[in-house]
């Protein structure tokens, strides 16, 4: 039986989510939840789907859905994916501000203890996949020092939090390693009349998004953003240390990827480990690292241990 999944949001990871649910053999897409004003439009996006302004209306009409997936802003997940989990519905969803997640993780946690439900949170390709492939390297090669060095590419996470600051009408922010796990960020912003570049800037960089980091802001108009707004981004994981006592292991892990469709792919993926865990009897908020790879397939565990192991 086909595992029903709700997408709540139709921005970047909405639409891919959409395309991923589609290709999914055990999943179908009961509907899209937007804003009322927004009922009708992006016909393109969403293939066919229908759209509702509210999980319940889309409840009504299409069934309950197993799963909702939600595809907004990162900062809007810990008030979105409570009321959800305290209504029963298992949720998934891309949180990606690092510094919050053990918080995140109590708060999705008690919700879905309530409901009786699960939560996986933070999945995307990072934190999410590189998350598993850090845990994975350290066990490894226990002592030692691991590098996150990510880009150059766009960040869906730094730009919705530019986009949402004082004085900007529209941002995309780029992402550009300069190695040893430390980045700088290229925010190219539409400024709002009568904003200026310097006030624009100090409100970017005094951001939590930002604040750690190298900051470059550049003006351009709302024409020549699609021209910077490339949705390609990609990792490189290395670590460096000893396995017992033999030192000079060096693993590495490099990919470059479309950064919305991965990140949806992935969260339908976590879809499929949210309703196999719930019908196992457990409960609770997870992320990645706490769910065991197979889950996350499609298809018999043993056919998919057989192929892989």
């Amino acid at each position: 039986m086909a595992i029903t999944v709700a997408v709540a949001g139709l921005g970047n990871i909405g639409r891919y989510a959409i395309e991923a649910l589609e290709t999914a053999p055990d999943c179908r897409c009961l509907g899209v939840i937007r804003r009322k004003a927004s009922l009708g439009t992006d016909t393109l996006g969403l293939r066919g789907v229908p759209d509702f302004a509210s999980i319940d209306d889309l409840t009504a009409k299409a069934g309950r859905p197993d799963v909702v997936l939600i595809c907004g802003p990162s900062r809007s997940v810990p008030e979105m994916a409570p009321a959800l989990l305290r209504q029963g519905f298992c949720t998934v969803d891309s949180f990606d501000i690092h510094d919050r997640m053990t918080e995140v993780v109590g708060t999705l946690d008690s919700a879905a203890r309530e409901g009786q439900t699960v939560a996986i949170t933070a999945a995307g390709w990072d934190p999410g996949t590189d998350s598993v492939l850090r845990a994975l390297f350290e066990a490894m090669v226990p002592a030692g020092t691991s590098f996150t060095n990510f880009g150059r590419g766009r960040s869906m996470g730094h730009s919705v939090a530019a986009r949402a600051l004082p004085g900007v009408a529209d941002a995309t922010s780029i992402t550009i390693p300069l190695g040893g796990g430390r980045h700088s960020r290229l925010v190219y912003v539409v400024l709002e009349e009568g904003a200026t570049l310097e006030n624009v800037t100090a409100t970017i960089k005094a951001d939590p998004y930002f604040a750690h980091d190298p900051l470059d802001v550049r003006a351009v108009t709302k024409e020549q953003l699609p021209f910077v707004a490339d949705a390609s981004h990609g990792v490189l994981l290395e670590r460096v240390g000893a396995s017992g006592l033999t030192s000079n292991q060096h693993l590495q892990f490099d990919m470059r990827i479309n950064n919305p469709a991965l990140t949806a792919q992935i969260m339908v993926s976590c879809a499929r480990a949210a309703v196999r865990i719930r019908a196992a009897g457990t409960v609770g908020a997870l992320t990645l690292i706490d769910i065991p790879p197979v889950q996350l397939l499609p298809g018999d565990r043993m056919a998919n241990v057989a192929r892989l192991v």
